[in-house]
């Protein structure tokens, strides 16, 4: 590596020495760039002499100074403003009044490799500004997209410090990672929960395969490119962004209280021919203990980030430095991150420019126990939390059984878990402008990130069933080092009507993951902390560490050209080929092409006389693109000889001897799936500008995709669903997207701004090349070792599949007429015969809903009235299913929910569709249609009112700006779902299912916002 950075710094100093160019003569242009509209000066507008790499940036007052040729023209852009260019001629001032891009289509976007007009590129991308993320209460940058872009879904779960689920387009496999890929300041990463969202300047979705196709075998799933901020010429501009406030759980599911538990419970034992438990006078349990309400909390949230930025014409930087403390919902859990993002950038000369960036992140959380919402939801209300006497609450006093035997107090006080995450990213770059049309650019980053669990089990008595005996300590370690380098050259020429850039480029990237797992008993706890060396004396008991170790690199050589004539007519083709480590040495290589086209109607002759359209444009693509990250076939077959499993009698006297059987089966060759996509869109702006669309109808197939292949049961094989992993599944995913957004200045003192999205989406499997053999999935809470979803060919990945009820057993005599006899009671569900041959069996299961969401809408507006300002974001899905395995997830005697308790079936007549309190029975418990639920809901995602303090107070303070805020997030909730949140997760066949998920919460805070 040294080799390769002393060879390309011989090549930059030879293009600084023997290449220059003779421009006109140089003058010094000054100026003040402000809102053509408000008036407002505008801080950090490029300013960049046309056709060269020789720019600047307005300072906090909008100020610029250039030195430029006599003769040159000025280019002006900015986020959210049309660019303008101006002729200097000669003139040694240029004021410019940047007028606010109602025509979205000449903002400028951030591409794979480069930047480009909104209006010139014809594939799906979506921009949203760093400014309109920052004002989100999101602790996650991610989180701050929901309902801000057609056809994105976002998955939020309430744990601090956890990332969202975001779904582009759909979900296109069944084992590979579905994640799309995340491009920050050029360099790749799989998550982006280091970034700060104040240090964010724009971040844009690349949607479609014309325009990820550059990113090769990690862009199917799309891209997300994150451009951090960059230093700006001026004086120093400090600025402090924070706010404090408080995080509570929506929606709350109220659990019957002791009194209806006693009941309920008494029923149960009736019905299983067992004397109630509580026969002598459930009444006397009153409310009892609510749980939720002695778990769960108000929690605490501040964030603080404090930032610098200035610069020259040879040097800008920008600092930051973040912090975030927010305690979970569960009254021990607490999650704490601190960032810091460096930026610089040096011009030591007019054709060179070189850089780098740095983020580095160290946080820590007190964790809690996976089991603790189960708990909560389950744990019997007749138990206290406390007895007089100090000790906890046993549930073994109280007869509950096993399945409720827990304590959720004693649950959270002995746990003891901590994580810790650091990491250090960031890139090192140089740009070198070798003739006035072609520029060579060389970058080189990556990071180095470790990860680590601690768990502490002390000596403990807290119930019966909560105790421990022997201290213990796990201890999990991740580490995770990456590089990637990369070479580009651009040629950026206008011939006339013609316009050329094109870009050819090289690439390598490097990716390490060590992984270890350590146990050891009789642990001493020293002082509070976690430590694995112990004093010396202490008997510590190790178990040998797990470890493992991937590796995996990958090279690829990229291309790609735009034209247009005259703004008219439009082409954009690109080509990678891309080779990776894990499917060597056979199938490494492949090509991802792809091709787009546009036709901007408007530049047309025929269209200059007609005043409806201002903007008209038609674009198509089509490309293919990759994803590599899929299951690895393994290199050797594995045996397994356990003896409760496989053992042989022999001989007489009988003799055992312990058999073997392989576990997998050895699969041919896979490769990465292929995803391919025709995209078709028209775009425009009407009246003025002041309204924009966008409409487009995209399908994309992933082919080849991973998928279970099926042999026979007589060889033994224990892999997944019976079978092994193979290239034999189509999955296509296809729909449409619809954007309009209204933007109006009424007068200098009132702007509002409207936009509404829509994406509809079909997930499918189209093809498995073995036939309807189904993939099942989603166990998680569901009991007796059921599996509620199924993906086959046909229908939608993990779509949810079991028994159909159609109503509940009143009595013995109707159950002795119907195909159940014989295994029903009165109170338990009835089941279609779907098959209609006399009996209920798994071959009546039928397919009960998707958790793949049909809809996804979101609706942002904005409204400025001289300093108030008010920002309102609503968001939702449609015609999407949600499994709430919670009502089932029982083993014996655990609550039910006040909705269950009130209408459940106890006696004839009294229900017909919610069954008797029987509901954990094998029978009932199987997957049906009774926990298949509409996951449709509508939701108030962000409330923010802001206030300038007026700028003639601020001056007197010595202060540029004071803004305060109020936020609130998540407030208003409206769904059917009987749960806390239809928002929920899990992965391609997990989707959707509620079992023990830790529930989304509103936030509320109140903030400042100050810049020096």
């Amino acid at each position: 590596m040294k080799r390769i950075f002393t060879i390309s710094g011989l090549v930059l100093l030879c293009f600084f020495f023997f290449i220059n160019t003779v421009f006109a003569q140089t003058i010094t242009v000054k100026g003040r760039i402000t809102d053509a509209t408000t008036g407002e000066t505008l801080i950090g507008v490029s300013v960049a002499v046309k056709g060269t790499t020789n720019g600047t940036q307005t300072d906090a007052n909008g100020a610029y100074s250039l030195a430029a040729p006599s003769n040159a023209t000025l280019v002006f852009s900015y986020i959210g403003y049309a660019t303008q260019n101006i002729a200097v001629n000669g003139s040694a001032t240029i004021n410019v009044l940047l007028q606010t891009a109602n025509n979205e289509l000449q903002q400028v976007v951030v591409i794979g490799y480069c930047t480009q007009r909104k209006i010139d590129n014809t594939g799906a991308v979506a921009t949203v500004k760093g400014a309109d993320i920052a004002k989100q209460a999101s602790t996650n940058p991610l989180s701050a997209l929901e309902g801000k872009v057609a056809g994105v879904e976002i998955i939020n779960g309430g744990q601090p410090g956890a990332s969202p689920t975001i779904n582009i387009r759909g979900v296109g496999t069944v084992y590979g990672n579905a994640r799309p890929l995340f491009v920050v300041d050029g360099v790749w990463y799989d998550d982006i929960s280091f970034l700060n969202n104040n240090d964010i300047e724009s971040l844009t979705v690349l949607k479609d395969a014309s325009s990820t196709a550059i990113f090769g075998i990690r862009a199917a799933n799309g891209a997300v490119l994150i451009t951090t901020k960059g230093g700006k010429k001026g004086k120093a501009v400090i600025n402090y962004n924070g706010y404090a406030g408080w995080q509570s759980a929506t929606n709350q599911v109220k659990m019957a209280d002791g009194t209806e538990y006693a009941t309920a419970i008494n029923e149960l034992y009736s019905e299983n021919g067992v004397t109630p438990a509580f026969s002598d006078n459930p009444a006397q349990y009153g409310k009892g203990t609510d749980w939720y309400g002695q778990i769960l909390r108000n929690a605490f949230v501040t964030n603080h980030e404090v930032s610098a930025s200035g610069g020259s014409d040879k040097y800008t930087y920008n600092f930051s430095f973040g912090y975030l403390d927010q305690n979970g919902i569960v009254k021990t859990n607490n999650y704490q991150k601190y960032t810091l993002h460096v930026a610089n950038e040096y011009k030591p000369v007019k054709s060179l420019k070189l850089g780098f960036t740095v983020s580095m992140l160290s946080s820590e959380s007190r964790d809690i126990n996976g089991g603790i919402f189960h708990e909560l939801y389950t744990a019997a209300p007749i138990v206290p939390v406390f007895y007089n006497d100090g000790k906890y609450g046993d549930p073994t006093d109280y007869n509950v059984g096993g399945g409720a035997n827990y304590n959720p107090e004693a649950t959270i006080d002995f746990f003891n878990q901590k994580s810790k995450n650091k990491l250090l990213t960031g890139a090192v770059y140089g740009e070198y402008n070798i003739i006035k049309d072609l520029k060579f650019r060389t970058s080189i980053g990556g990071q180095v990130a470790q990860a680590e669990v601690r768990n502490y089990t002390p000596i403990y008595m807290a119930t019966g069933a909560q105790q421990s005996t022997t201290s213990s300590m796990d201890l999990n370690h991740t580490e995770n080092r990456n590089w990637i380098w990369e070479n580009t050259l651009t040629y950026d020429k206008t011939i006339g009507k013609n316009k050329i850039t094109a870009l050819a480029g090289y690439s390598m990237l490097r990716n390490e993951t060590d992984y270890a797992d350590a146990f050891a008993d009789s642990v001493a706890y020293a002082t509070g902390n976690l430590h694995t060396s112990f004093p010396s004396g202490t008997k510590v008991n190790y178990t040998r560490p797990v470890a493992d170790q991937f590796l995996n690199t990958q090279i690829g050589q990229f291309a790609r050209i735009n034209y247009s004539y005259a703004d008219r007519y439009l082409i954009n083709a690109s080509a990678r080929h891309d080779g990776a480590s894990e499917f060597y040495p056979n199938n490494s290589y492949g090509w991802f092409p792809s091709v787009g086209a546009g036709w901007v109607i408007t530049n047309e002759d025929f269209m200059k006389n007609q005043h409806f359209f201002n903007v008209l444009k038609l674009r198509g693509s089509f490309g293919q693109v990759g994803n590599a990250n899929v299951p690895i076939n393994p290199s050797k077959l594995t045996v397994t000889n356990d003896p409760t499993q496989y053992t042989a009698i022999f001989g007489n006297p009988q003799t055992t001897t312990n058999g073997e059987s392989i576990n997998t089966v050895v699969p041919p060759v896979t490769l990465w799936e292929r995803a391919q996509s025709t995209d078709f869109g028209i775009e425009g702006t009407i009246l003025n500008d002041h309204l924009s669309f966008e409409a487009e109808y995209y399908n994309r197939t992933t082919l080849n995709a991973v998928f279970s292949i099926p042999i026979p049961a007589s060889t033994g094989e224990n892999g997944p669903n019976g079978g092994l992993l193979g290239n034999q599944a189509d999955i296509r995913n296809r729909g449409f997207e619809f954007t309009l957004t209204w933007k109006e200045q009424l007068n200098r003192d009132v702007f509002y701004s409207i936009s509404a999205n829509l994406g509809i989406n079909d997930n499918v499997v189209t093809k498995v090349l073995s036939g309807n053999n189904p993939v099942y999935g989603g166990g998680n809470g569901i009991t007796n070792g059921a599996l509620a979803t199924r993906t086959v060919q046909g229908e939608p990945i993990g779509e949810f599949f079991g028994y159909k009820v159609t109503g509940i057993f009143q009595n013995a005599a109707q159950i002795a007429g119907s195909p159940e006899k014989g295994t029903a009671q009165p109170g338990d569900f009835i089941y279609q015969d779907a098959n209609n041959d006399g009996a209920i069996t798994s071959k009546d299961r039928v397919n009960l809903g998707n958790p793949n969401a049909k809809y996804g809408y979101g609706i942002n507006t904005y409204v400025k009235v001289k300093n108030f300002d008010l920002t309102l974001d609503f968001q939702g899905r449609a015609d999407v299913s949600i499994y709430n395995a919670n009502l089932a997830y029982r083993f014996g005697n655990e609550n039910f929910t006040q909705d269950f308790y009130e209408h459940r079936w106890h006696g004839e007549g009294t229900s017909n569709t919610y069954p008797s309190v029987n509901i954990g029975s094998t029978y009932n418990s199987a997957p049906n249609s009774f926990f298949v639920t509409s996951g449709a809901y509508f939701r108030v995602r962000n409330i923010q009112l802001g206030y300038d303090i007026p700028s003639e107070f601020a001056r007197k303070l010595k202060i540029t700006n004071i803004r305060l805020f109020a936020n609130a997030q998540n407030a208003i909730n409206v769904f059917g779902y009987k749960g806390f949140s239809p928002e929920v997760g899990g992965g391609p066949t997990n989707e959707g299912i509620d079992a023990n998920v830790y529930p989304l919460y509103a936030t509320y805070n109140f903030g400042v916002n100050v810049t020096f």
